[in-house]
């Protein structure tokens, strides 16, 4: 697999080299894409980060493989928050600014 380096630019292909699958048939190749937007959005929604943000870290590359291997394998084009890969939390919880107290500005 070649050096991936920001989120956005993980392909179909490069996630069926990932999870190591044979032949890819136009609809595999359709639900491949499908899985790669659920899990950046869900990885935006977790952080707060928008995609152009998470593509600042190229932590989130593997995040990204890890969460799209998972809805692979059980075909669930959700995540379930009680059973994320710890790597996956934590790695997240590092980069998240959603949960931040905001500062008010004064007008």
């Amino acid at each position: 697999m070649n050096q991936i380096e920001k989120v956005s630019k993980v392909t179909s292909a490069d996630l069926a080299e990932f999870l190591r699958v044979g032949e890819v048939t136009p609809s595999e190749d359709g639900f491949l894409k499908t899985i790669i937007g659920a899990a950046t959005a869900y990885m935006s929604k977790y952080t707060g980060l928008t995609t152009a943000q998470l593509d600042g870290s190229q932590d989130f590359v593997p995040v990204l493989l890890v969460l799209c291997q998972d809805m692979y394998d059980t075909r669930a084009l959700y995540v379930d928050s009680a059973n994320v890969s710890r790597g996956v939390q934590s790695t997240l919880d590092m980069h998240s600014v959603n949960l931040l107290p905001s500062v008010a500005k004064n007008d």
